[in-house]
């Protein structure tokens, strides 16, 4: 049996407003699933095109005491558990904690279950519910209805800085939270845990201070391109070329939730929000 996942973020908003964006429907339609219901303690469920298999509600109460929420959520064929839980940090902040059941990496490699999602959609899910608590513009949402795979998001920073920060190692590795190295040049290699990991990726396509391209076999190409906007960085981002019939939803929540970061990074001096 794999242990949970647990994964932690702080927002810079009291309690009582987490709360109140972990309970509001309409709040819950913005930064987790299209469609929900809530009535606790009996009744919490989310569902629509931004949830895994959210053709229907499949979440039921196991508990809730104001501070710890407990669901079932019935995802690729088994009963998981998810947990979050709220703690104050100071007088106007809090941690979220989500611990979650049921997810194994290799599915998230494989795509053989659904599940293999379940760590980036959380990632990306968190970041954007501490995004609404910080009244910030939310990162794209994914669909898991549609197999076409693109976004973009208008960054308050010029087009240098956030080339610098999707290219630089150290830069990327600070807010992708991992390390990475890059030997930034077409032909060169783009190395998630670094060279001494494994060889990376091959970066296919380069254009300094615009657009770059990385293929990453079965999971496609990924491609992101720059263009100022007033001042500001449009960041459009897509993924093609993978099986249309196992679309790697792990890979492009692992996308979308790194451009969460990524914004944050280029905007804010206390950016951080993961919690040890």
């Amino acid at each position: 049996m794999t242990e949970p996942l647990v994964l932690q973020v702080r927002a810079k908003a009291g309690i009582d407003d987490v709360r109140q964006a972990l309970t509001d429907p309409k709040a819950l339609n913005l930064w987790l699933g299209e469609h929900s219901t809530v009535d606790l303690p009996g009744t919490f469920e989310f569902w629509g095109r931004y949830i895994p298999e959210g053709d229907a509600p499949h979440q039921r109460v196991l508990g809730y005491d104001g501070s710890t929420l407990t669901l079932a959520w019935t995802l690729g064929g088994e009963e998981t558990t998810t947990e979050i839980t709220l703690a104050p940090d100071g007088d106007d902040a809090t941690v979220v904690k989500l611990s979650q059941t049921g997810f194994d990496f290799a599915d998230a490699i494989s795509g053989a279950n659904i599940r293999g999602v379940l760590q980036t959609f959380w990632s990306l899910a968190l970041a954007n519910l501490v995004d609404h608590l910080e009244g910030r513009e939310l990162t794209t949402r994914p669909d898991f209805t549609s197999p076409v795979f693109e976004g973009e998001a208008l960054i308050d920073a010029p087009v240098a800085e956030v080339y610098s920060s999707l290219t630089d190692s150290e830069k990327a590795s600070a807010w992708f939270g991992y390390p990475v190295e890059i030997d930034l040049r077409k032909g060169g290699r783009f190395a998630m845990g670094g060279f001494d990991a494994g060889p990376g990726v091959e970066i296919v396509d380069l254009v300094e201070g615009r657009t770059m391209s990385m293929d990453w076999g079965p999971a496609g190409i990924s491609t992101w391109e720059l263009a100022e906007s007033d001042g500001k960085t449009r960041l459009t981002f897509v993924m093609s070329g993978f099986d249309e019939s196992n679309p790697p939803y792990a890979a492009w929540l692992g996308w979308l939730s790194g451009v969460a970061a990524l914004r944050r990074f280029n905007e804010l001096s206390d950016w951080k929000i993961w919690a040890a």
